[in-house]
C-alpha cells in the first residue's frame, strides 16, 4: 500500500496479474458479507487497474499510470472493477475471471479515450465455484519438518519477449541460492515451472508442491534500467511475509543476474527466520519438537542480555536432547557460549573459548558442510589469537554459501586481526549489504568502525562507532569511539568515551586485552596511542 486517499487507498502491484487477483478477492469478500445486510448499511467498493509507468518520490507515486487508475475506478460500478485494455492485454488467460469490453471511454483529465474493461456481473459466483471445486479435489502434501519454500517463475513484465530468458533465469538463479542455505526445503525447478504462465492461487500451489512458503515475483526492463519485484507468502494463510523492490542499471546482463539473486536470496533468509522463531515461540512445550526447541533459543539468544542467552543455552540443550545429532543446536549453542563469553567477559576466557570450539567441531561431525559452525569457529579461532585458522573457517563458510551474511563478518574480523584493514571493510561492507538488519548488526557496525580506526578515517569511524552504539551499548564501539576522539585531538568526547567504556563495557576494558588479538605491530602502536591519550588504563 502506497496511501491512503480519504476513504480509498493507493496500492502498488508487482504485476497485473496480482492486481486482478486482488480486486477479485476484495469484491468476492465484500459481496459475501453484504449478502445479509440491508443495502442501506453496505459498504461497497470500487476498483481501477492500470498498467503504466509511475514517478516514485521518496513514499509517494506519481504520474499517468497513477491517474488513469484513479479515473477508471471513478467510472467502475459500486462493488465492480474497471481496468484499462494495458493490463486486460497482461491478464488474459492468467486469471480465471470474464471482463467485459466497455468501448472507448473518455476519462477526465486523460486527452485521448482509452479503451476500458469491466468485471462480468456473473463472474464472481462462477469463478468462485471453479475455484472450490479444484481445492477440494486436490491432494495436500505433508509439510517438511523445516522451512519450505517454492519460487514461482518471475514474470516478465517489460513485454519483450526477447527478456524472458532473463527472467527464467533469475528464476532459476534465486532457486539455486535458496538451496543453499541448508536449513531450507526448496522444491526443485522443474516443479515450480510448471506453474508458468499459469493463473494460480497461493493456497492452492502450496497445498500441491506441499510447501509453507512461496516466492513470487516480476521483472521489467525500460531503456537502461531493470526493476525485480519480489514477495514471500506464507501460502498456508495467503499473509505476505516480506516484499522487496530492486531498481539497477542493465548493463552487463550476467552481473545483474548475479546481483539481484544475492540481494533476494540474502534477503529471504532473515524473514523466514524471523518468522519460524515467531511460529516456534507461540508453541507450548508439550508441543514442541527438537526445531522448535531451537528456534525459540535463537529468539532467546538474540535479545542478547546475560540472562537471555543461559535462557538460549538451555533452548538448545533441550533440542540437542531430542535429537543427539542435530547439527544446528550444536552450532547454535556454540555460538550462545561464545557470545556469553564476549559480551559478559568470563573469568576463564581460555577455557571458555576452547569449549566453543569443542561444541562447534560437534556440529561439524554430524554436518561437515554446516556453515554456522564454520562461522562460530572462525570467531573463535580469532579471538584465541589463531586470525590465520579463523580466516580459513570464514573462507569455508564463504564458499558453502555466497549469500551468508555472517561469514563475512567473521572473515572481516580474521582480516583485521591479520592487519588487512582494507581486506576487513570490504568484507564488513558485503555482510551489511547482504543482511542490513540482522540483530548482530551492532557488532558489525562497531568492526567497520574498527577497520576505519585503523585506516585512520577517525570522523568515519566515529560515525560507524555511534550507529553501532545507537543498537546496543557495544564495548567495542566504545572504545573505537574513545580512540577516535583521541587522535582527532577532541579530549573531552575520548574520555567520555572512556568512563562510559568502564562503566558499561562488557570486556577489554584495558589497553592491553584490546590489542591482544592485533598481529600486527602498528595497529597495537595505533590502538596504543589513542586509548592511553583518551585514559583507558595500560592494564
Amino acid at each position: 500500500m502506497v496511501k491512503t486517499t480519504g476513504d480509498g487507498m493507493l496500492v502498488e502491484f508487482a504485476s497485473a496479474v496480482d492486481a486482478a487477483r486482488f480486486a477479485i478477492e476484495v469484491q468476492r469478500g465484500m459481496a459475501e458479507q453484504n449478502a445479509m445486510v440491508p443495502q442501506v448499511n453496505r459498504i461497497e467498493f470500487r476498483i481501477g487497474i492500470h498498467v503504466g509507468d509511475i514517478i516514485v518520490d521518496e513514499n509517494d507515486i506519481f504520474g499517468d499510470g497513477v491517474n488513469i487508475a484513479a479515473r477508471l475506478e471513478g467510472i467502475a460500478e459500486p462493488g465492480g472493477v474497471c481496468i484499462s485494455d494495458d493490463a486486460q492485454r497482461q491478464i488474459r488467460g492468467k486469471v480465471d475471471i470474464a471482463f467485459e469490453d466497455m468501448g472507448p471511454q473518455h476519462l477526465k483529465n486523460i486527452i485521448e479515450p482509452m479503451r476500458a474493461w469491466r468485471l462480468a456481473k456473473s463472474a464472481s459466483a462462477s469463478g468462485a465455484t471453479s475455484t472450490k471445486v479444484v481445492v477440494e479435489t486436490t491432494q495436500a502434501l505433508t509439510l517438511p519438518d523445516k522451512p519450505s519454500i517454492a519460487v514461482l517463475p518471475f514474470q516478465n513484465m517489460s513485454g519483450d519477449p526477447e527478456q524472458e530468458y532473463f527472467t527464467d533465469g533469475i528464476t532459476e538463479d534465486i532457486i539455486t541460492a535458496l538451496s543453499k542455505w541448508r536449513w531450507f526445503f526448496v522444491i526443485a525447478r522443474n516443479s515450480s515451472f510448471t506453474y508458468k504462465g499459469r493463473a494460480v492461487d497461493v493456497k492452492q500451489v502450496g497445498r500441491e508442491l506441499g510447501v509453507r512458503y512461496l516466492l513470487e515475483g516480476s521483472i521489467r526492463k525500460a531503456g537502461h534500467r531493470i526493476r525485480l519485484n519480489a514477495q514471500l507468502i506464507d501460502a498456508t494463510s495467503g499473509v505476505h511475509i516480506w516484499a522487496e523492490r530492486f531498481d539497477r542499471d542493465f548493463t552487463d546482463v550476467f552481473m545483474v543476474q548475479d546481483e539481484l539473486t544475492h540481494h533476494v536470496a540474502a534477503a529471504i533468509e532473515p524473514a523466514l527466520s524471523k518468522t519460524e522463531i515467531e511460529q516456534a515461540r507461540r508453541k507450548t512445550p508439550p508441543q514442541m519438537a527438537a526445531w522448535d526447541h531451537y528456534l525459540r533459543g535463537m529468539w532467546h539468544y538474540y535479545q542478547f542480555t546475560e540472562e537471555e542467552v543461559s535462557n538460549a543455552l538451555a533452548s538448545f540443550k533441550r533440542a540437542i536432547d531430542l535429537d543427539e545429532s542435530f547439527a544446528d543446536a550444536y552450532a547454535a549453542m556454540a555460538r550462545a557460549l561464545m557470545g556469553r563469553m564476549m559480551y559478559y567477559a568470563l573469568a576463564e576466557r581460555e577455557a571458555g573459548i576452547a569449549e566453543v570450539l569443542q561444541v562447534a567441531r560437534k556440529a561439524l561431525s554430524f554436518d561437515s558442510q554446516n556453515i554456522n559452525a564454520y562461522y562460530i569457529l572462525s570467531i573463535a579461532s580469532s579471538h584465541s589469537n589463531d586470525a590465520n585458522a579463523g580466516l580459513q573457517f570464514a573462507q569455508c563458510a564463504i564458499q558453502l554459501n555466497d549469500n551468508f551474511a555472517p561469514g563475512y563478518f567473521a572473515l572481516a574480523i580474521a582480516c583485521l586481526y591479520l592487519g588487512q584493514p582494507d581486506d576487513a571493510l570490504t568484507a564488513i561492507d558485503q555482510a551489511l549489504r547482504l543482511n542490513p538488519n540482522d540483530p548482530q548488526t551492532f557488532t558489525w557496525r562497531s568492526t567497520r568502525a574498527s577497520a576505519l580506526y585503523l585506516l585512520e578515517r577517525y570522523l568515519e569511524a566515529i560515525e560507524s562507532a555511534r550507529q553501532s552504539l545507537a543498537l546496543n551499548r557495544y564495548h567495542t564501539a566504545m572504545r573505537v569511539l574513545a580512540a577516535s576522539y583521541a587522535q582527532l585531538g577532541v579530549m573531552d568526547e575520548a574520555r567520555n568515551a572512556v568512563r562510559e567504556l568502564l562503566v558499561y563495557g562488557q570486556a577489554d576494558k584495558t589497553i592491553a586485552a584490546v590489542i591482544k588479538p592485533f598481529m600486527r605491530a602498528a595497529d597495537r602502536e595505533r590502538w596504543t596511542e589513542g586509548l592511553r591519550a583518551a585514559g583507558l588504563p595500560d592494564a
